[in-house]
């Protein structure tokens, strides 16, 4: 359940193991009421009753008493899913502690290499993140007998750290609507607008026309210079954020998901992403020996739910 969409899936389970995820039904989160009204369209889609378990993932900090999504109207009462859902049994998580148990539980083939050694050590801490709606921040911890943990974090609110004097005008341009500009503000989809809007005032530049998604469409075709210089800045700022929270979670790996990151691979790739990664003064030879990989799975969320009901029911 993320600020944009609601996913849902049938998911097979097996012996602690995913064995498959079905095709996923999407609904916009604007379109819907809210989880038990989505719950509720996607069961009358289906041939049949859905199963009496579940396991949910949400854009927000999962608390026992309310949830209410950060990026979305809908609010979540954790005590009134199983009466609401006609449930005997769930999971319940954060949406990016969701795409850490999918980093756990995916195989080599759903990975992409983007800086750093090209070999994830078999324990220690790694650093998730991903541009999305917001930004998601969690960390994974392998241990040597083989089990692991998710630790969701709000990583995406930290504050937002210029690495050069561009992105010191960007910030004070940000500044003027937002007071305190998140490291959100500045990495995730939405973010597009603000980069776009200060890198067309410093260089004197027309503005192109549109929302955060038509500014993503004319970067990524290359249509319009200023969405394409602002792609390329966000791509940087990534780099840094990343960097910046693998020494906050002293990680040994670092894994980029959400939506946009795998829509812009090919463009992290071809960026300054991985000179900013490794851009952390003194500690430089430290960051060079964190690999970086992107997860490629087309649906980490709902993998990653179903790996979560996995580890704790079997």
């Amino acid at each position: 359940m993320g600020g944009t969409n609601a996913r849902f899936a049938l998911a097979e389970v097996r012996g602690g193991k995913v064995v498959s995820v079905n095709e996923p039904t999407t609904f916009a989160t604007g379109s819907v009421a809210g989880l038990a009204a989505a719950w509720q369209r996607f069961e009358d889609a289906q041939e049949g009753r859905l199963p009496r378990v579940a396991a949910i993932a949400v854009a927000g900090p999962v608390s026992e008493d309310e949830i209410r999504f950060t990026n979305s109207h809908w609010v979540i009462r954790p005590a009134d899913i199983g009466r609401e859902l006609g449930v005997d049994e769930h999971v319940l998580i954060n949406d990016f502690a969701a795409v850490g148990h999918a980093v756990a539980a995916a195989g080599e083939e759903h990975f992409v290499h983007l800086a750093g050694p090209t070999d994830i050590p078999e324990h220690g801490t790694t650093t998730i993140t991903g541009p999305g709606t917001g930004l998601g921040v969690a960390a994974l911890v392998r241990r040597p007998d083989g089990s692991y943990r998710v630790q969701p974090t709000e990583g995406g609110h930290i504050g937002f750290a210029p690495e050069d004097r561009v992105e010191e005008e960007i910030l004070a341009h940000v500044r003027e609507s937002l007071p305190r500009v998140s490291v959100e503000r500045m990495c995730s989809g939405p973010a597009i607008v603000y980069l776009a809007e200060a890198i067309a005032r410093i260089e004197g530049l027309p503005m192109p026309s549109g929302d955060d998604r038509e500014l993503w469409l004319s970067a990524i075709t290359g249509s319009d210079p200023v969405a394409v210089k602002a792609m390329e800045r966000f791509c940087m700022i990534l780099g840094a954020a990343a960097g910046d929270l693998a020494l906050a979670h002293g990680s040994n790996a670092v894994v980029i998901a959400g939506g946009l990151g795998l829509r812009i691979k090919d463009q992290i790739i071809a960026s300054p992403f991985a000179e900013r990664f490794v851009y952390k003064g003194r500690f430089r030879s430290l960051m060079e020996k964190i690999p970086v990989r992107l997860i490629t799975h087309p649906q980490p969320g709902l993998f990653g739910a179903a790996a979560a009901f996995a580890q704790k029911y079997g």
